[in-house]
């Protein structure tokens, strides 16, 4: 089963399939690896620094290697039009990566996402001690995120039909 390593590698995977305007939605309980994932991809592009959860502050904004990534994280709204009155509407244009943690608490606000990726934290069968492992899957919701898919170069994952 995936480690927080193999979740490392999927963000520097997903690095290498990215263009702007990608909507990327990142589904899976508190602790389960998004920022981790988040941090491998960002990394993937030369960036250096820290890589923190926006729990607080809502967004964290990076220009890296030609792009500009927006870090999303909705955990703390207890509505969907918090994420309006916020404000982070504009970020999503074609010029951006949008990586958002906690979608669904932006309801159908939420411009669509074109890939989903979905981090489970599952007993590690190997050592069979629990919450070891991750199962990662990635959904493409768009032409765009398919191709991104189709792209990508990650040999611990099978890819989707």
């Amino acid at each position: 089963m995936p480690d927080e390593a193999a979740t490392l590698a999927l963000g520097a995977a997903l690095a290498g399939v990215l263009v702007p305007g990608l909507v990327i939605h990142l589904i899976g309980d508190l602790g389960a690896g998004k920022t981790t994932l988040v941090r491998g991809l960002l990394r993937a592009l030369g960036h250096t620094g820290p890589v923190r959860s926006p729990t607080y502050t809502l967004v964290e904004l990076y220009v890296v290697s030609g792009y500009i990534v927006y870090h999303f994280d909705f955990y703390r709204f207890n509505r969907p039009e918090e994420w309006l009155e916020a404000g982070l509407d504009e970020h999503f244009n074609r010029e951006s990566v949008c990586l958002v943690e906690w979608p669904e608490k932006a309801g159908d606000l939420l411009p669509p996402a074109d890939l989903q990726v979905r981090i489970d934290v599952v007993p590690d069968v190997a050592t069979d001690q629990d919450g070891d492992a991750r199962k990662l899957a990635l959904h493409a919701l768009t032409e765009r995120g398919q191709l991104c898919i189709s792209g990508l170069q990650f040999p611990l994952y099978a890819k989707p039909t």
